[in-house]
């Protein structure tokens, strides 16, 4: 099982616009690590014809991405250069982490067993799975040995 990331920002929670710049850094930092420029963002935003944003709104974007701690900002040269601290894939298990924990705040179980009821068989065996490896990795734990995840 994929343990939760080592970072986890401060609010996993993101906007549209905070969605897509974040997505932008990721795939252009692939590309290009540690030298991805707010302007380089706004202007791969633009290529859509039909797309109007700010830089300023760009800037302004990256920053709250910064004080959620998705992404951290360093200064090279002249150029302040933008760089995600959760990779894409944390991001999706930090997520699904906050959606899971979100589902079991209903606190009743009856609210939860109506609604996996309901699931097709297909959901049904995948819930299964998910609890067979649940009870694994607890019986591995309890008896000191280690798992290759």
């Amino acid at each position: 099982m994929a343990p939760l990331p080592d970072h986890c920002p401060q609010s996993t929670s993101l906007g549209p616009l905070e969605s897509e710049v974040l997505a932008l850094l990721w795939e252009m930092n692939h590309i290009a690590p540690q030298t991805v420029t707010a302007s380089q963002i706004h202007e791969r935003m633009l290529i859509d014809p039909d797309r109007e944003i700010a830089y300023g709104s760009v800037m302004t974007v990256l920053r709250r991405l910064e004080k959620k701690g998705w992404v951290a900002s360093e200064k090279q040269r002249r150029v302040v250069c933008w760089h995600p601290l959760v990779s894409q894939q944390d991001a999706h298990i930090l997520q699904a982490h906050h959606q899971l924990q979100q589902f079991l705040s209903v606190g009743n179980p009856d609210v939860v067993a109506a609604f996996a009821d309901s699931l097709d068989a297909a959901s049904l065996d995948q819930l299964e799975a998910i609890a067979q490896r649940i009870q694994a990795v607890r019986k591995a734990r309890e008896g000191g040995e280690c798992t290759s995840e």
